[in-house]
């Protein structure tokens, strides 16, 4: 995390339990970032917030560590018999609730409180056995939560801290009426600590806040710069026959390092992949019909550098953590404004610098004008010589056994890393 993005509070000089200073000590923590400056004196009161801030900044410590001191202050109000869940932490997508359980464990090692996950997609046995056995935090995703619930694995008239994380994708992905259903189980507002961060705050994700927390305090961060300053932005306006070829030019020529490639459809996903191990690039897609343990084993995969290029719809746009991607790549703009931000938030996070190429194309470039007003200023113009785009290897066709519903599941890859014939381009943008 780089100095200039932390601010001057300190987190030893918060009045927090030992055992809290512990686990931040743990985390290599020792300045606050802003938001968690702006928010945590607030929170720690206890008074209710909703925040806004750009991905990667530290919300997630920020809610947990305000949730943890509330928790470790009321231990003894919690009635005898079978342990219920005293946080609730709701999260739109599986992979940003596995996020903020592996973070609660680290900031709540030394506090003796337990983590319990709730999510689709896999161990579904395994999740409800170990939230029958009774947890101090449930963390997950609307629609496992409700199904557990129901069937009274767990109560909800104990909790003390409710959560809503990334308000509005919950409302992107429709899960509105899940989240009223579930905050309307939970003890009244005033009895209870609620926190509500998000990289956007719209008008939607403030009427859900007023209606379901007592009178919380809004705080944003730098709102008028949309996108990280030290994301590099750069633009090319290909036409659709060279969006391939500009694309495995561009990862030629940028290397070997951590690369995200965003699409607007799960069969093109797939096309890409296929290009890109033909052409000996390792690729892999992650997509919201990957199943869950190898959506694991791919994200560390590509966390521990043995997958060089990830692909993905806007699924995976949002709470993934992984260090040191440096470069996303759009390779169909989003059509939602708000979907470029979060995709490109991949790069550039907790301060580091990094780069966003986009491709306008023509099916595409109709989304630009409304993502340039979105982040205030035009992208900077990239040029490529259509000369200098490499032949490809045309990949062998899939093998789709025929199906009734959504189109096949993604295929394998294997391994490469050529970098002869990138495309050349110059950048004329800040720095």
């Amino acid at each position: 995390m780089s100095e200039n993005h932390l601010s001057d509070l300190r987190f030893d000089s918060l009045q927090l339990h030992e055992s809290i200073q512990a686990g931040i000590r743990d985390a290599g923590f020792e300045f606050c970032t802003p938001i968690q400056a702006s928010t945590l004196p607030i929170a720690l009161k206890p008074s209710d917030v909703a925040g806004q801030a750009q991905t990667g900044t530290g919300k997630t410590a920020a809610f947990l560590i305000a949730a943890f001191q509330r928790l470790m202050s009321n231990q003894g109000a919690v009635p005898e018999g079978k342990k219920q869940p005293r946080l609730f932490a709701l999260a739109p997508t599986r992979e940003l609730a596995l996020q903020i359980a592996k973070d609660a464990e680290v900031l709540g090692k030394h506090t003796g409180l337990t983590v319990g996950l709730a999510y689709g997609g896999t161990d579904y046995e395994k999740q409800r056995k170990h939230l029958a056995e009774g947890v101090d935090l449930l963390i997950g995703t609307p629609g496992r939560i409700i199904d557990f619930f129901k069937q009274g694995v767990f109560k909800l008239d104990q909790v003390q801290v409710a959560i809503l994380d990334e308000a509005d994708r919950m409302f992107d992905l429709g899960f509105i009426k899940d989240i009223r259903y579930l905050l309307r189980r939970l003890p009244p507002p005033e009895q209870r600590l609620n926190m509500l961060f998000s990289a956007t705050l719209s008008q939607r994700v403030m009427e859900l806040a007023y209606e379901h927390m007592n009178e919380p305090e809004l705080i944003r961060i730098e709102p008028e710069r949309v996108t990280a300053d030290k994301v590099r932005q750069a633009i090319f306006y290909p036409a659709n026959e060279h969006k391939l070829p500009l694309l495995i030019g561009l990862i030629r020529e940028i290397g070997d390092v951590r690369t995200m490639v965003f699409v607007n459809m799960k069969r093109e996903a797939e096309k890409v992949q296929d290009y890109l191990v033909a052409n000996d690039i390792h690729a892999a897609v992650i997509s919201g019909d990957v199943p869950q343990n190898k959506r694991q084993r791919m994200l560390a995969e590509f966390q521990e550098g043995k997958l060089r290029v990830l692909i993905g719809t806007d699924v995976a746009s949002r709470g993934l953590h992984i260090e040191d991607v440096e470069y996303v790549i759009n390779y169909d703009l989003p059509q939602d404004p708000e979907d470029y931000v979060h995709r490109i938030g991949r790069t550039a996070r907790a301060g580091a610098s990094g780069n966003a190429l986009s491709m306008a194309c023509e099916t595409y470039a109709v989304a630009l004008p409304d993502i340039e007003t979105y982040i205030g200023f035009k992208i900077p113009f990239a040029n490529y010589d259509p000369e200098a785009l490499p032949e490809l290897v045309k990949p062998k066709p899939r093998k789709r056994k025929p199906q009734s519903g959504r189109g096949g599941r993604s295929g394998g890859s294997r391994s490469g890393g050529g970098r002869s014939g990138g495309a050349k381009r110059s950048h004329q943008g800040r720095r």
